[in-house]
């Protein structure tokens, strides 16, 4: 198995929104606000190679958006979908697999693009895409709270191609791979964990944005069910530090995995960030 970083670039989002009810002059020090109080966040992904598969696990935000939409939430950097994969020397046929945690728009916008006649077609025409069942309807019916990030564009072309399956219904296949499914940030996300190295890694999507995510009270305002998210977060803390396994954070600007220990309070904090290259 061969596990690489995709990024896909930087956009940015509200801080209060981020931190929730942790006051700005607590969290600003930890991500520090531009004058209209936006936070840079990245939009990383992971693409692991496992028996004759290539798997990736997200996708970005993409680029098929209108200005006008963009410029709500600056995409910014240097990196992209497409050229992160050349880089490592992938084309987006080559990708067997894609996981979408869930449908939001920065998770899910680049798994199809816009073709020069204007077309919306899935961005990897040999992948099979993998959802949940419960978490699509709802993204097909959103609630006014999730209605600007569930959108049609980045949805529709996946239901009506061949290539939707879902991780309820269909077999994923692959002995190294298990999901568990979060409801505070949005129905039936779905957290991707697998074995690398003897190490399990927890792609903690939104339920964990970023290593200042850690603290229990940092619950963002974007989640539904705030008290759920608490819950699981508690629950995913405990195992990862019960278990030794790493994080990796899918938003945070800086620090791509982390590693849990205990307080002396007997809370679990975290312990040490580190990147990719001290991972393999």
């Amino acid at each position: 198995m061969n596990i690489h970083i995709v990024e896909t670039g930087f956009f940015k989002l509200d801080g209060g929104a981020m931190f929730g009810v942790v006051p700005k002059s607590m969290w600003n020090k930890l991500n520090p606000a531009d004058e209209n109080n936006m936070c840079t966040w990245a939009m990383r992904c992971l693409l692991i190679e496992i028996d004759q598969r290539l798997i990736l696990i997200d996708t970005g935000m993409g680029n098929k958006q209108d200005g006008k939409f963009r410029s709500h939430f600056y995409p910014h950097g240097n990196d992209s979908l497409i050229g992160s994969l050349a880089k490592l020397g992938f084309s987006t046929d080559d990708i067997t697999d894609v996981i979408l945690t869930h449908l939001h728009f920065d998770h899910c916008g680049g798994a199809a693009y816009r073709s020069d006649n204007g077309a919306l077609l899935p961005q990897f025409p040999n992948a099979k895409y993998w959802s949940h069942s419960v978490h699509l309807e709802w993204a097909l019916k959103p609630n006014d709270r999730e209605k600007a990030s569930f959108l049609k564009e980045n949805i529709e072309p996946l239901v009506l191609s061949n290539q939707l399956y879902f991780i309820d219904k269909d077999s994923f296949g692959c002995d190294s791979f298990e999901f568990d499914l979060a409801y505070g940030h949005t129905e039936a996300m779905i957290i991707p964990k697998t074995l690398y190295k003897g190490k399990r890694i927890i792609f903690a999507a939104d339920l964990m944005p970023s290593s200042y995510h850690i603290p229990m009270p940092y619950v963002m305002s974007y989640d539904i069910r705030p008290l759920e998210t608490l819950k699981e977060r508690e629950k995913l803390l405990t195992s990862t530090f019960d278990n030794q396994d790493i994080i990796f954070f899918e938003h945070d600007p800086i620090h791509q995995f982390g590693t849990l220990k205990k307080h002396e309070s007997g809370r679990i904090v975290l312990e040490q960030t580190f990147s990719i290259e001290d991972l393999k």
